[in-house]
């Protein structure tokens, strides 16, 4: 695809992990403020994300380095070999840094919901930042230990 813009997957790589970190900022330091609703909890910071990792798969599918052979996702094989591609590597990457950002959005929103006091929420946003599925796990279980909301998910 030549129409697409050529920037490096290091490059990419690291203006990716440096794009996150205003929205965890705001989530970790202005919670009640209107700009975070406005930039992380409203649709801005999945648009602007869910944009550059759709380019990133697009630059990965049809840029300059082609997929290899037995590429895809029905094997582990298969996935080590469509990773082994800088731009697929960064696009994955790009993956886990929109889904983690939307989980520890959903636990400011929901500690809010709950009346979690946020001092307790920010190790578990900074968990959900360094190593997303282990900050859910802490902030579900701070929530259930804490007594706000109890276990249940449901909203209501």
């Amino acid at each position: 695809m030549s129409g697409l813009p050529h920037i490096s997957p290091e490059t990419m790589f690291v203006a990716l992990n440096f794009s996150v970190l205003p929205f965890w900022a705001l989530l970790v330091f202005l919670p009640l403020f209107k700009i975070t609703d406005a930039i992380v909890h409203a649709v801005f910071a999945p648009i602007v994300l869910g944009v550059i990792y759709a380019w990133l798969f697009a630059t990965a599918l049809w840029g300059a380095t082609p997929i290899p052979e037995g590429a895809g996702f029905g094997s582990l094989d298969a996935l080590i070999k469509t990773f082994s591609v800088k731009e697929a590597l960064v696009a994955g990457w790009a993956h886990y840094l929109v889904f983690d950002l939307f989980i520890g959005a959903w636990e400011a929103r929901d500690a809010q919901r709950v009346g979690l006091n946020h001092f307790a929420l920010i190790p578990c946003l900074l968990l959900t930042f360094l190593v997303g599925p282990i900050g859910l796990l802490a902030y579900l279980m701070v929530r259930g230990l804490t007594g706000r909301a109890g276990w249940s998910l449901f909203e209501g």
